[in-house]
């Protein structure tokens, strides 16, 4: 349906800088994304993530670096590049007193969408996103998770060659954020690229690459298969029925232990066998230390722990 046929690379962005004010919002970031691909920004609130997206579909101006669009610069060629971008900010406006066809009506005019693709479109889509049955209601009654995907079939109504999606997720429900990303999923394999970001490290396996991002640098990047294979250290895994006495007291035991809370376990890095055995012999004997593999947000943490690693300390094995 969204076949585009393209070889280029869907997105370019290379070695973007920027700051507001003072504060230096991308450090000399690049990536890229290939047509049918789909690559996720992981990280916290802050760390450049919206920045990244705005300078990339032409919003933002960076102080340095450049961005490509299938090989079009959206500065110099902002009409062309609007055409082959799907773009879904954080807080995606769509109309509350619009219906679902309504809204999606209104997107095919700003896009300049002829009647007949616009028909046609709209109905392939509302199969596609299984909204069907809901194209007369409002906007404002829809739940969290449709009104998600509403947005997102009218980023889609022009069918663009590169997806950019803020954070589409946030705030929505464990089944529709399945739901949603399994039509990101069917889309990247119809051969539209894909660039999505996201605050939850449990969606980071669902992308086909990862870039970690803290405070304007990438700190690591991978597949999600690989990217624990960052992970500095080893890793235990605590877990008792006063998982908060136990962190507490071993915090104040060993003050620059990093000690993170994982629903009811604790995760703990450690060096060697001696070191294990040491916090080991720091909890009550009903405690369950085990050693275990560290996971994407183990990565995550433990990376940001480490300002001097940027995306140059990567191996291209890992990417």
């Amino acid at each position: 349906m969204f076949q585009t046929g393209k070889t280029k690379v869907a997105l370019l962005l290379e070695a973007l800088e920027k700051s507001y004010g003072k504060i230096k919002a991308l450090h000399h970031l690049s990536l890229s994304v290939e047509p049918g691909q789909i690559v996720g920004l992981i990280g916290p609130d802050g760390s450049g993530k919206t920045t990244a997206m705005r300078i990339a579909t032409g919003l933002l101006t960076p102080d340095n670096g450049s961005v490509r669009i299938l090989d079009i610069d959206p500065f110099i060629r902002p009409r062309q590049a609007k055409e082959l971008i799907g773009y879904m900010p954080q807080r995606f406006s769509l109309y509350p007193d619009l219906t679902v066809s309504e809204n999606l009506r209104f997107f095919s005019d700003l896009y300049l969408v002829t009647k007949h693709d616009r028909i046609e479109r709209q109905e392939r889509l509302m199969k596609f996103s299984r909204l069907g049955p809901f194209t007369n209601r409002r906007a404002s009654k829809l739940s969290g998770g449709m009104k998600q995907k509403l947005a997102l079939m009218c980023a889609l109504i022009h069918t663009p060659s590169l997806l950019i999606l803020d954070e589409p997720t946030t705030g929505v429900d464990p089944v529709s954020r399945q739901e949603f990303w399994n039509i990101l999923r069917e889309l990247a394999e119809q051969g539209i690229g894909i660039l999505v970001s996201t605050p939850y490290m449990d969606e980071a396996s669902l992308c086909d690459n990862i870039l970690m991002m803290y405070e304007g640098r990438i700190i690591g990047t991978g597949k999600p298969e690989d990217i624990t294979t960052l992970f500095p250290d080893k890793l235990l895994e605590i877990r008792d029925i006063d998982i908060t006495e136990i962190k507490r007291k071993l915090q104040m035991k060993y003050p620059t232990l990093s000690v993170q809370r994982f629903g009811d376990k604790l995760h703990i890095p450690y060096s060697d066998e001696e070191q294990f055995e040491t916090i080991k012999s720091a909890v009550p004997d009903r405690t369950q230390v085990n050693p275990i593999k560290p996971g994407i947000e183990d990565t995550f943490v433990a990376l940001m722990s480490k300002p001097n690693i940027t995306a140059d300390y990567i191996s291209e094995e890992s990417g």
